[in-house]
């Protein structure tokens, strides 16, 4: 199976004065709300169970699934009304609604983006040392990485470092930037307009890592779940990656053509529609449903 997180409880502040009556969840852009976008693109690349955080206007998010019977798919809630945890504690909180046996795919409500999310999946197949698809077939031709979904488990044996999550990444320019050894492993973050570096690495120095914006979509082995036991209820997931990175195999992968926006501002708004013209949806038909 392949099962998938989105990220839908933010506040949404940015986008005031929209989501001072609507979670930012249900903005529209071009015509269609944010959350619906993303359940398309999942479900379009194979996804069978979905978990959507709520807190915002959280109400508003269930009966808007419900109002489209979940579009056909196990959609389930993990409810944060009580208070948000944050992204790393809203993965610990929805851990009893995961499969214990798949890849987690986690993707922000808020972006909008040409990747194709199943490869990326089938990509950060090799999560799993027992799910028969080794990292190794990343680089093979679509047809033999759709097929090695299938394929005998013995073929695992082929992947050598097998990542315990894959992050996508781009080359945007920001502030913040996670840092990769050679590997693309994950060996720490900066903030350039601070000098601030988080590591494990007390000799790390940033300029001699590969530095990438992380992109809002990264997949997850269940096997990294417990442990989020060690941490509070409500943490970043990007402090989780880099408490772990030294122990665990944490790696970015940066797609050459990516196109990405993340509709955070009410000025992204105006260009979403255009930029939606330029990246191409997956061809095959929308889920059904009011948008």
């Amino acid at each position: 199976m392949m099962q998938a997180m989105i990220f839908a409880a933010g506040l949404g502040t940015r986008l005031k004065p929209l989501t001072d009556t609507m979670p930012k969840a249900l903005v529209s852009v071009g015509g269609e709300p944010l959350l619906r976008r993303v359940i398309h693109n999942l479900s379009v690349a194979g996804v069978d169970r979905i978990v959507v955080n709520v807190h915002h206007f959280a109400q508003q998010i269930i009966d808007y699934l419900k109002e489209n019977d979940n579009f056909g798919l196990d959609i389930r809630i993990s409810d944060e009304s009580a208070g948000l945890l944050e992204t790393g504690g809203g993965i610990k909180h929805a851990a009893p609604l995961f499969a214990p046996d798949a890849p987690i795919l986690i993707h922000n409500v808020d972006i909008l983006s040409n990747v194709d999310l199943r490869h990326f999946y089938q990509r950060a197949g090799g999560l799993l040392k027992t799910d028969g698809l080794a990292s190794a077939t990343a680089d093979a031709p679509d047809a033999l990485v759709g097929a090695a979904a299938d394929a005998p488990d013995a073929l695992v044996g082929a992947a050598a470092d097998v990542p315990d999550a894959l992050l996508l990444v781009s080359q945007r320019k920001t502030q913040r930037y996670l840092l990769f050894d050679d590997t693309m492993r994950l060996v720490g973050w900066t903030n350039i307009a601070t000098g601030e570096v988080k590591t494990p690495y007390p000799d790390l120095d940033p300029k001699a890592c590969r530095m990438y914006a992380f992109a809002g979509i990264h997949a997850l082995s269940p096997r990294m779940i417990p442990l989020m036991n060690q941490f509070p209820d409500r943490f970043s997931i990007i402090d989780f990656y880099l408490q772990t990175c030294a122990t665990h195999r944490i790696e970015g992968f940066a797609k050459d053509d990516l196109q990405l926006m993340d509709i955070g501002k009410l000025d992204t708004l105006a260009q979403a529609e255009e930029f939606l013209v330029k990246v191409k949806s997956p061809s095959q038909p929308s889920p059904s449903g009011r948008a």
